[in-house]
């Protein structure tokens, strides 16, 4: 679907938008694909590895609705996946992590409508499902918005969805990547925040997997959840250091001990598919979208009222070999 188009990626120069350029330029022949960044050096360093001809980059920031809307001209695709994503730092600066996620998916919103784009998918993140901090509680209202997109588009043949999934293991800000550092930096100990934390995994290139994926499954205003393992931190350390020690430091402020990315209040709107569950917004004006059919033809079926997705209640954990497998993706 992706052949002679044009896609934008918003945050491009990231650690996803690296993984999902790759993908696109090994398995589709686009007619042009956009990284959208603010950050100069970090597309320097992109234009010397990605040098397609479909290749453009646009220095810009989500916060700037003008210069979104001169980068979507003629793209068909969006995916808007710049974002502030340290909790930390955004609940020490919130109104910067406002404008960013907030203000910004709004401005992705505008010029996708304003442009012509036919379809627009956002990545979310577990910390949107019943946030405890304003990272989450951010990304929980670009969510909304992307939902809601879909019931202002008007006549627009334009589509707006969401992607939600956990910890990515070879991100930056990833604990296995820490963990790797600090061993090879000759640590005899890691920092454990709590024995009992679980976690979500998946892998750069299954996230830029399921977001294609997503493209050609959505029909507008879903929030897409892939099926992805779960596994304990102290598990993930013992893996990575055998020997090393593990200090326990207490779980940092807006922390959870364990990830969720489908609660139960939103169980009676999920659909459960092969390998993904699909929630259907909660308001859908047009009333006439079958969400238990995606685009492409997959069908689901309800989930259990009382159902919810949490790492610590997974059916499926990485443990041993799997797990050594996964760590050395990184």
């Amino acid at each position: 679907m992706f052949n002679d188009k044009t896609i934008l990626i918003t945050g491009g120069t990231g650690s996803f938008g690296r993984a999902f350029v790759k993908k696109i330029l090994d398995h589709y022949a686009p007619k042009r694909l956009i990284v959208y960044s603010r950050d100069e050096q970090k597309h320097y360093e992109m234009s010397q590895s990605f040098t397609d001809r479909a290749m453009r980059y646009f220095v810009g920031d989500v916060r700037d609705r003008d210069r979104l809307c001169r980068a979507m001209e003629g793209v068909d695709y969006c995916v808007h996946a710049a974002a502030m994503k340290h909790v930390p730092i955004a609940e020490y600066n919130p109104m910067e992590c406002v404008k960013t996620n907030i203000n910004g998916a709004q401005n992705v919103i505008d010029a996708a409508l304003l442009t012509g784009v036919k379809k627009a998918l956002a990545l979310s993140t577990d910390k949107a499902a019943s946030p405890i901090n304003l990272y989450g509680a951010t990304k929980l209202v670009s969510d909304k918005l992307f939902v809601g997109a879909n019931n202002i588009k008007g006549a627009r043949d334009c589509g707006f969805s969401v992607v939600r999934y956990g910890n990515v293991i070879g991100s930056k800000g990833s604990v296995a990547p820490l963990f790797k550092r600090l061993v090879k930096e000759g640590a005899n100990s890691l920092p454990i925040t709590d024995a009992r934390m679980t976690r979500f995994w998946i892998t750069l290139d299954q996230g830029a997997e399921f977001v294609i994926k997503s493209f050609a499954r959505m029909r507008g205003g879903e929030i897409f959840v892939p099926k992805i393992p779960s596994a304990k931190i102290v598990d993930l350390a013992r893996a990575i250091a055998p020997d090393a020690k593990l200090e326990i430091v207490g779980v940092r402020p807006g922390e959870k001990l364990r990830e969720l990315m489908i609660s139960i209040d939103d169980a009676r709107n999920v659909y459960e598919f092969d390998d993904f569950f699909v929630i259907r917004p909660s308001i859908d004006f047009s009333k006439k979208t079958d969400f238990s059919v995606a685009a492409n033809g997959e069908k689901g079926r309800l989930v259990a009222e009382g159902f919810e997705y949490a790492s610590d209640a997974n059916d499926r954990w990485l443990q041993g070999d799997e797990l050594l497998k996964l760590i050395g993706e990184i």
